[in-house]
């Protein structure tokens, strides 16, 4: 028989109220008068899940694949995020448990419950400390191989004490995070969540519409269709852009809490293929137009690119609209982030305790505990990509393929499908290939660049 945590039960539906969050199997609202999230909350929150960073990393990913491969990568990768997420909601409902890690527990047991929930705290305290390091670097500047970027609050009001990277964070955090990290429900972050979204489709229209000049012009030409692969290293170079791409897409652990407070679970699958469809939709534009202004000088971190003259007018204007929308979508994001990552850690540390929700000292103590460390972290770990690309490739594949794959296989209910199967050992086999070359490539890279420093 498994156990299973306090949060597995507090969200377990009943069929009288199956839409609502049950403690005990008896509904007790967290908020008087609310009556469930709606359609078009709940695809906001899911979107803002998925958009985060990893938007501003795809398009150097598609500029290494090539355009028409990266977009089909990015395609499958909205395909297998849905086969993925459909899979874990069924087996979820199967298993009469509201939670990801409590699927988990339901076909493997405590143990691998406890594992996925490090998956989930590794990979989202990596991602935050990220959103937070990218933050301060969009509004005070940083220093990239020996060459500083000033950041917009620096070139607005120069350089005093309050447009240090310390300060402004701490501002941030007090006034921005604090207020936002506070809620006990996902859906009171819609509107925050929507703001988010309609930013990162201001990034995408400035990029468009600067791209679209400038072809008219005929100052830029069209990009490359094809990887170029020239030696070894290049080809297995090209398997380090999957676990980026699994990435851009991680939303798994968002996905039940977001689902339990709908006034309509039954809504869910077109939730997840509403979001999905936005979020590809965004990810191509933003690849393709990325790719098309900038060709082989995109960066790594495309954000970066839009730190000089783009060469039409109102470049300087263009440039600061970029980058102070995509650091308040960072901003937006952060708390949706935040809210599974606090859930999964409270249930690892206290699995068989009152839920956080009920526990308003514990619910403090958690939340002060983990801005203190995603604070620190990005102050005092200035780089931390090496880390982050590791984690991407380990702890997210995990999550979003292997996990849901596994729970299929074993297929506790036998409501697996021969279609369930299949996708199962594609994604683990995809999983475990693309991971395990992303890892050695990546370690190659690192111990190349240390050669040649020393040399």
């Amino acid at each position: 028989m498994t156990v299973m945590s306090s949060n597995d039960i507090k969200y377990r539906r009943s069929p009288r109220i199956s839409h609502l969050p049950q403690k005990h199997d008896n509904y007790e609202p967290l908020e008087v008068g609310f009556n469930g999230a709606s359609f078009s909350g709940a695809v906001f929150n899911l979107s803002t899940t998925i958009v985060g960073a990893g938007i501003m990393a795809l398009p150097s990913t598609v500029k290494q694949l090539g355009l028409i491969p990266g977009i089909i990568m990015i395609l499958m990768g909205a395909a297998l995020t849905e086969t993925s997420i459909d899979m874990i909601l069924r087996f979820g409902r199967a298993s009469k448990t509201a939670t990801y890690s409590g699927v988990v527990a339901d076909s493997f047991g405590g143990f691998w419950r406890t594992l996925l929930q490090i998956c989930i705290v590794i990979n989202n305290l990596g991602m935050l400390i990220v959103y937070m390091i990218i933050i301060g670097d969009v509004l005070s500047g940083t220093w990239s191989d020996g060459v500083r970027h000033s950041g917009v609050m620096e070139e607005w009001f120069d350089e005093h004490w309050w447009t240090t990277r310390c300060s402004l964070l701490l501002f941030t955090t007090v006034f921005v995070f604090a207020p936002l990290i506070s809620f006990k429900r996902v859906d009171s972050l819609r509107y925050t969540s929507a703001l988010s979204v309609g930013l990162a489709v201001v990034f995408v229209a400035i990029t468009a519409g600067v791209a679209v000049v400038k072809l008219i012009e005929g100052t830029i030409g069209m990009p490359r269709l094809m990887p170029e692969v020239v030696d070894q290293t290049s080809f297995w170079k090209l398997f380090t852009t999957v676990p980026i791409i699994v990435t851009a897409y991680i939303c798994h652990h968002n996905v039940h809490p977001i689902e339990n407070e709908l006034k309509d679970h039954t809504h869910m699958k077109s939730i997840v293929r509403t979001s999905l469809t936005l979020c590809s939709s965004v990810y191509i534009a933003t690849s393709f137009f990325g790719v098309l202004l900038f060709g082989d000088k995109t960066l790594d971190d495309v954000l970066a690119n839009f730190d000089g003259d783009l060469g039409v007018p109102y470049s300087s204007l263009l440039d600061d609209v970029v980058r102070v929308s995509y650091g308040v979508h960072l901003m937006l994001v952060f708390p949706i982030v935040f809210f599974s990552l606090r859930l999964n850690l409270d249930e690892l540390l206290f699995p068989f305790a009152t839920p956080i929700a009920y526990d308003n000292r514990r619910f403090f103590l958690i939340t002060l505990a983990l801005m203190g460390f995603i604070f620190l972290g990005a102050n005092f770990v200035p780089n931390i990509w090496d880390a982050f690309q590791f984690t991407g490739a380990t702890a997210a594949i995990a999550v979003g393929f292997i996990f849901p794959a596994a729970i299929a296989l074993r297929d506790m209910h036998g409501i697996a499908t021969k279609n369930d199967r299949r996708a199962s050992w594609v994604l683990i086999l995809l999983a475990v290939s693309s991971s395990t070359a992303a890892i050695c490539s990546d370690i190659y890279s690192i111990f190349t660049s240390d050669s040649g420093i020393k040399s």
